[in-house]
């Protein structure tokens, strides 16, 4: 019997940020993961995660945002237990740092990590897993490195137009037509694309490189306005102002 996924959408409006809440309802005890969630919403997320009665095993962040403060710390003073979770590279503080190939088990679903920098230095995607007992279609969490019809930019903490250039064409480009992609923002009502779909309709990442790097090099984007507090937050994932109270 293929196990059964619980999976939820959630936004925050103030950075156009979506969470994600994945659980294994096959499993007895119902493990459950949060990815990318955010100070402003920790509340919420863990009344829903009791609304619903999971166990929630990890609290993951896809790379150190510079557009909000994550809730992994914020959740983990508040239910004991749960573990943190970011990528080696990125060089942050967490209970699990995480490279290219592992796999996160909650009960008998598995998210894969691949490694995707570009954005910054130590992005990932977390992609479920391939296998009869795993959802169908398969499922993409890119974070920032692919937007619906847009990318993250590359002009800060480590980025760089070619890294983010050929590690959205190696792992996610390649993965079947008909995975679900959902990013870390969307800023214009969208909820979900495909790799099908971006593979066509992408205006940046259908371009060739060159191409693609004189576009990232125009986009002249304000300087982050949340990114002074929390990027030096999110190297501590989010632990920040508990440590500094302690």
């Amino acid at each position: 019997m293929a196990a059964r996924l619980l999976f939820r959408q959630l936004f925050e409006k103030e950075s156009s940020t979506y969470t994600y809440l994945l659980a294994d309802l096959g499993h007895p005890d119902k493990p459950a993961v949060l990815i990318d969630p955010v100070d402003r919403t920790v509340d919420r997320d863990i009344t829903l995660v009791k609304e619903l009665g999971l166990k929630l095993v990890y609290a993951m962040n896809t790379h150190v945002h510079a557009d909000h403060v994550t809730g992994t710390g914020l959740i983990k003073a508040k239910m004991p237990g749960v573990k943190s979770v970011i990528s080696k590279a990125s060089k942050a503080v967490a209970d699990h740092v995480v490279e290219h190939g592992d796999k996160i088990y909650f009960g008998d679903l598995f998210l894969e990590v691949r490694a995707t920098p570009g954005h910054t230095v130590g992005c990932v995607t977390y992609v479920t897993g391939d296998g009869s007992d795993q959802p169908y279609p398969r499922m993409a969490f890119t974070g920032d490195a692919l937007l619906i019809h847009g990318c993250g930019r590359t002009d800060f903490q480590g980025g760089s137009s070619h890294q983010l250039y050929q590690s959205v064409h190696s792992q996610i480009f390649t993965l079947p037509k008909d995975t679900l992609l959902y990013p870390g923002h969307d800023y214009k009502g969208f909820t979900v694309t495909t790799v099908g779909e971006e593979i066509v309709y992408n205006p940046r990442l259908t371009k060739d490189e060159e191409t693609f790097k004189d576009i990232m090099e125009n986009l002249n984007l304000a300087y982050p306005k949340m990114m002074d507090v929390a990027v030096p937050s999110n190297m501590v994932c989010g632990l920040q102002d508990i440590i500094s109270k302690v």
